[in-house]
């Protein structure tokens, strides 16, 4: 059996978190959780302590730092992003599992294989599909949803792509530097559930501006 980590970002999810983590118990290759917080007053800490999770409390804040510093304390072969908010169903870690004998980052898809999404908005929607478009013609890659975290990463080769984004721009410099460093990937459908509870963390305006420029930041560095 192939043991995998999970790094959960969890930026005051109190609402969600126990849901979710209650969820995750029943499956016995996930025996390492990393909750990463945003500081020692994050109410995600109390409801994390009730589970047998690592909590971290990140030295930079950030969605992206949340992810970056999980992945630096994971001690398995393999790693998964996963949201606080009920949104990602553990049962496709299997499936994704399957895939690490042949890749070395297994994205999840709510657009290609049957993969839908109970959360999207008009807004995400349409803004997703933009940005994956512009992410193919100009990064080069192969995915169909560039936007979505729920990724199963060989830990070191993520160490190895050296990641800087500490915000939602982690979004297109992940698979930009796995599509420059030539390592080998796929996507697997996924349905995306609504939110359990809580507040959205991202921007749609604000978050949307930052990874267009991102996305033309690693194509300007492409093409120096």
């Amino acid at each position: 059996m192939q043991f995998i980590s999970l790094i959960i970002p969890a930026k005051n999810e109190k609402e969600s978190l126990e849901t979710t983590l209650s969820e995750i118990l029943s499956y016995r290759f996930i025996n390492e959780v990393i909750i990463v917080v945003d500081s020692y007053k994050d109410n995600s800490i109390s409801i994390a302590k009730k589970f047998n999770t690592k909590v971290i409390v990140q030295k930079k804040r950030g969605f992206g730092s949340a992810i970056i510093e999980g992945f630096n304390h994971a001690k398995n072969k393999y790693a998964c992003i996963f949201n606080a908010d009920y949104s990602f169903n553990p049962k496709y870690l299997s499936k994704m599992i399957k895939k690490t004998n042949k890749y070395q980052f297994i994205f999840g898809t709510r657009y290609m294989q049957n993969g839908s999404s109970d959360d999207d908005t008009i807004i995400t929607f349409i803004g997703n599909k933009i940005f994956t478009y512009l992410s193919k013609k100009l990064l080069k890659i192969k995915l169909s949803d560039v936007l979505l975290t729920y990724v199963l990463c060989n830990v070191t080769a993520f160490k190895k792509l050296n990641l800087k984004s500490y915000d939602f721009r982690i979004c297109i410099e992940l698979p930009a530097k796995v599509q420059k460093n030539n390592y080998y990937y796929k996507e697997l459908g996924i349905k995306e559930r609504k939110r359990f509870a809580g507040i959205k963390k991202v921007n749609e305006i604000k978050d949307g501006f930052l990874i267009c420029c991102e996305i033309i930041k690693n194509f300007m560095e492409n093409n120096k």
